[in-house]
């Protein structure tokens, strides 16, 4: 697999994260997540006033890039997967005094996300092998004081790996519980 696409964009990341290294108000401090829809944890940390580090761990559904046909059928695959998530309109809902708990927002991010589908049959021939994604998305998340929370986003990616790499769409639903939280924001 060619990781550069990777390297590129966690650096990119890793960039801006040490320029934007301060907390703020809007963002939640940390939260832990249960996703029910693709079983699995996940920890969104604030990295600055508007920024937060969403990562992902459990089971995906996703396109397989390998398939002659990559939009006939989709995989379930073990993956870790990054977000690096600007929101973009805590004030605006403050404003009109909405909620902004857990990071409840619209968001723009890098993404990326590295698949483990194990050994599978595909024309006939045994396939081993991870792959992955670079790309953008942009979403929403909503979260309620029962501590349901959703986020939605599409986008994007360069997907890469035992295959020729390609431009394919990107899309992400998480509904599960915030199960731990350090609370910052300021807007209940």
């Amino acid at each position: 697999m060619n990781i550069k696409p990777f390297l590129i964009i966690v650096l990119l990341v890793f960039i801006t994260v040490n320029v934007n290294a301060q907390f703020g108000k809007n963002c939640e401090l940390r939260q832990v997540k249960i996703n029910l829809i693709n079983p699995g944890l996940e920890y969104e940390m604030a990295l600055g006033i508007n920024t937060t580090l969403d990562i992902k761990a459990g089971i995906q559904v996703a396109l397989d890039p390998l398939l002659q046909d990559v939009y006939s059928e989709f995989g379930v695959f073990p993956a870790v997967a990054g977000q690096y998530r600007y929101y973009y309109n805590f004030e605006k809902r403050q404003r009109k005094r909405k909620q902004i708990y857990g990071n409840s927002a619209n968001y723009v991010a890098p993404a990326v996300a590295v698949f483990f589908p194990g050994s599978r049959t595909i024309a006939n021939d045994n396939v081993e092998g991870a792959f992955g994604y670079a790309g953008l998305v942009t979403g929403i998340q909503r979260s309620f004081d029962s501590g349901f929370n959703f986020s939605v986003d599409v986008g994007a990616a360069y997907y890469d790996g035992q295959f020729e790499g390609g431009i394919y769409p990107v899309a992400n639903l998480s509904i599960g519980f915030i199960i731990s939280e350090k609370r910052w924001c300021v807007g209940r």
